[in-house]
């Protein structure tokens, strides 16, 4: 009679099994259609480099065209007045840099041919204590390499001129898809919810909405932080005496946008050029700063700025980048950690759809999940008879 009320064993093992088996087939199918998008991607890399681009910038540009539109500036005129605002600004910013470094580009020339010197001297004493007769040899030894690798080195510079020139190219590109997506961004969501039907659609503009928001959120919070970084860092290069102190402050700002890689590089080459021109006490106390300002960015600023912000772990943030890195390089990982963000946000809206639709009570929900389990901010659906057209069509959505 016990033996009747539980299933055996065979059958147990062969359940648990067959589940595994289907979620396993399940899991190789979602991959390889994930392979074949970043496949697909990679391909038309050089058309959607400026699309993404595009959107980053109309996250920071939606704002005031928004503000201007709620004073009943047309659309069109709006995201002109920015587009061109915004250009007026980095060409002032490239303009007010120019001169910069122009000046103190000798002194960082000086600077490391004082440093070479210092090096060239402390390995001649102890503990290498090299002769000038081996320093030579090493030298003609890299001079030779050198020589040798003139064709490369000849490619490479052609390789980057043909770079800067595609990346002008395609920033010309994104400015031109950035004031279309401002210009016309609030008709997008109602024209993709009419194409889809009231309940995909419903979803799609939620999901669509909150990813928006994510990514401009962090963009624009990014920006701000990126600004105190700069700041502060650019005054106390300044207090140091540190040469192009104005251009490292501003690669600081960019560099904020590469959580984590970007501020570590920023910092590696201002404590570079401080040694190289100031020597290693400078140098010592650049360092020491930059570390003081990044601590009270991660422990101070981005708590207060971002709250959760993207809700990913640190180690995510940095597989992201490198992962961006490696497949594309600087723009990989330029856009690896706002993807994760989006990505995050609908897993989150995904998440939550699961468990309201299996009635899980959530106590202690993730504030960085939003309002999107409350009634007002779910899609609106309406009620439909069992078995009628329009609810075969919400199953099927589902």
């Amino acid at each position: 009679m016990i033996e009747s009320e539980h299933p055996s064993r065979g059958r147990v093992i062969g359940d648990g099994l067959a589940w595994t088996a289907r979620w396993s087939w399940r899991f190789l199918v979602v991959t390889a259609a994930l392979a074949v998008l970043g496949l697909l991607i990679g391909q038309l890399w050089s058309i959607m480099l400026p699309v993404f681009l595009g959107l980053i910038i109309a996250t920071v540009l939606e704002p005031p065209v928004a503000w201007l539109r709620a004073r009943r500036v047309p659309s069109t005129v709006a995201a002109l007045i920015v587009v061109v605002g915004g250009l007026a600004v980095l060409v002032g910013i490239v303009v007010l840099l120019a001169p910069s470094v122009a000046g103190q580009a000798p002194q960082i020339v000086q600077g490391a041919v004082g440093g070479i010197q210092r090096i060239q001297q402390w390995v001649q004493g102890p503990p290498l204590n090299l002769g000038t007769s081996q320093i030579g040899a090493y030298v003609d030894l890299a001079v030779q390499r050198l020589q040798q690798s003139a064709v490369q080195i000849a490619g490479g510079v052609v390789t980057g001129v043909t770079a800067v020139a595609n990346g002008i190219i395609n920033g010309v590109l994104a400015i031109i898809i950035a004031f279309l997506f401002v210009k016309d961004g609030p008709k997008f969501l109602p024209w993709l919810r009419r194409r889809t039907g009231p309940v995909a659609g419903s979803h799609l503009e939620t999901v669509s909405r909150r990813a928006w928001d994510r990514l401009g959120g962090f963009i624009r919070s990014q920006a701000l932080i990126g600004f105190v970084d700069a700041l502060f860092i650019g005054i106390g290069l300044v207090i140091f005496g540190v040469p192009l102190a104005l251009p490292l402050a501003v690669l600081t700002f960019f560099g904020a946008f590469i959580p984590i890689v970007g501020a570590l590089v920023a910092g590696a080459l201002a404590v570079l050029i401080a040694l190289l021109v100031q020597g290693p006490t400078v140098a010592v106390g650049v360092l020491i700063l930059i570390l003081a300002v990044q601590q009270i960015e991660g422990n101070l600023l981005q708590p207060l700025v971002q709250g959760k912000g993207l809700g990913l772990n640190s180690a995510v943030v940095i597989l992201a980048v490198t992962g961006g890195s490696a497949l594309f390089g600087i723009a990989g990982a330029f856009f690896a950690v706002p993807l994760a963000a989006v990505v995050a946000e609908i897993v989150r809206y995904l998440d939550q759809q699961v468990a309201r639709r299996t009635g899980e009570e959530r106590d202690a929900e993730d504030p960085a999940d939003g309002p999107a389990d409350e009634p007002d901010a779910e899609p609106e659906e309406q009620p439909v008879p069992p078995g009628s057209g329009a609810g075969s069509a919400e199953r099927a959505a589902d």
